[in-house]
């Protein structure tokens, strides 16, 4: 008995001999790599790098990272992306992301460790930038599975990149098109919320730069016209009448894309309305309605989308569009009652005070004086004197039409034969009803 516990002691001590010679091993070779890497010696670091890997992959999560560093210098330096070695270092540099995945949930006790997904879009990108040849298809497929997984958390390469591959698709194969719009409405919100939730200006700036950058992808796509919209959504309104899931996303991109006086858009509020009359439902249905001349089911509708919407600058919007339909209608005294009700909800809303002067300065005439006709034209520019008030956004808007209004106010003389002279007050009559001072 006694000899045998001896070899097992033995055995036991020579498996602990072993296994600390491979852990020095490991943190001496680590330790040759990293420092080699920091001194941008990638050629010393790239052996005792890959023991490193291949022995002990979770000694260091700056393993991975050197490595990505290690290869793409390699990578770099290639100029013939079909050579033998160029291919190696590529399949290398795709497995140390694949690793880096895989032993990811070994570091996450560790602050700044990036998640799977994270890493998921960097390979994408690495992808890109040194695949001999790109499968868009690839890249995108891994780009979406990071955006997926991150969302507004996502880098802002990766999300300018997942719309970049997204282009590509669509100019491969037309049928991408509304996946297209999609990813470009999804792109655009975690865009979006993260401008919303970073502090750093530096960083901010660099988030509204892809986002720009998505805005100009979208707009050179060839899908940003109503027609395009129609052709996509269309027939698939029909043959989704049901699917309030999808309704609700055509609604919402034709919305965005002003592109409701499409009829898949009426379709698809109306289909919506039938199945829960949401704010958006019955706006469609109401501009469906004011396109046939149904001005009274419209306002019906309208009223009801105001009902339903929580939303304040919702509501000043939706206000503000209906206080426009009716304007083009004549319907004035009706859009005065809409623009009332949109500086209500908003009372920085200048556009709204813009309109507002405009429907004024469209019907002037309410007395059988000239003179008293023109003084209608002071109180048009009190109300652009409000809008550049409340919000200097619209001032220059605002100036020019100043300058425009300013010409057809009554002369002084006109207005001294009857007996009224500046810092006189004056109750402009008819439908508009409002008092303002001479100058």
């Amino acid at each position: 008995m006694k000899i045998k516990t001896l070899v097992a002691v033995l055995l036991l001590s020579g498996g602990v001999t072993s296994a600390f010679a491979q852990t020095e091993d490991c943190n001496k070779n680590s330790s040759i790599s990293h420092e080699a890497v920091r001194a941008g010696n990638f050629k010393d670091a790239y052996l005792p790098w890959k023991e490193v890997l291949k022995a002990c992959p979770t000694l260091k999560f700056y393993t991975f990272n050197d490595g990505i560093k290690i290869l793409s210098a390699f990578l770099n330096e290639i100029k013939d992306r079909n050579s033998a070695d160029y291919k190696k270092y590529f399949d290398e540099l795709m497995e140390v992301y694949d690793l880096r995945m895989q032993y990811t949930p070994n570091f996450q006790h560790l602050k700044g460790t990036p998640t799977v997904g994270d890493t998921k879009g960097s390979k994408a990108i690495s992808y890109i930038a040194y695949a001999p040849n790109v499968d868009v298809n690839q890249a995108y497929a891994w780009l979406k599975e990071s955006i997926e997984a991150e969302k507004e958390g996502s880098k802002s390469p990766i999300l300018h990149y997942f719309l970049d591959m997204s282009l590509n698709k669509l100019k491969a194969d037309p049928n991408h098109k509304e996946q297209f719009i999609q990813d470009y409405l999804t792109d655009s919100e975690y865009v979006d919320a993260a401008i919303a939730a970073e502090n750093d200006p530096a960083k901010k700036q660099a988030l509204q730069q892809v986002k720009d950058n998505l805005v100009a992808m979208f707009i050179n796509s060839g899908t940003a016209d109503c027609e395009s919209l129609q052709g996509i959504y269309g027939p698939k309104v029909e043959a989704n009448q049901t699917d309030s899931a999808y309704l609700k996303k055509a609604i919402s991109v034709m919305k965005m894309m002003k592109c409701t006086e499409s009829e898949a858009y009426f379709q698809a509020s109306y289909y919506m309305y039938k199945i829960n009359p949401t704010a958006d439902a019955a706006t469609g249905c109401g501009y469906m309605a004011y396109k046939k001349g149904d001005f009274d089911t419209a306002i019906k509708y309208f009223d009801e989308a105001l009902s339903l919407e929580s939303d304040s600058e919702k509501k000043a919007q939706l206000c503000y569009i209906v206080a426009a339909s009716l304007f083009n209608s004549k319907k004035l005294s009706q859009a005065r009652s809409y623009l009332q009700k949109a500086i209500g909800f908003k009372e920085n809303f200048g556009d709204a005070y813009i309109l507002l002067a405009q429907l004024y300065a469209s019907s002037p005439n309410w007395n059988d004086e000239s003179a008293l006709n023109k003084c209608t034209y002071f109180v048009v520019i009190d109300k652009l004197q409000r809008a550049k008030a409340v919000d200097p956004s619209v001032a220059d808007k605002a100036n020019e039409l100043i300058s425009t209004y300013a010409r057809y106010t009554p002369k002084a003389e006109d207005l001294f034969m009857l007996g009224i002279k500046a810092g006189d007050r004056v109750t402009i009559g008819g439908w508009i009803g409002e008092s303002t001072t001479v100058r």
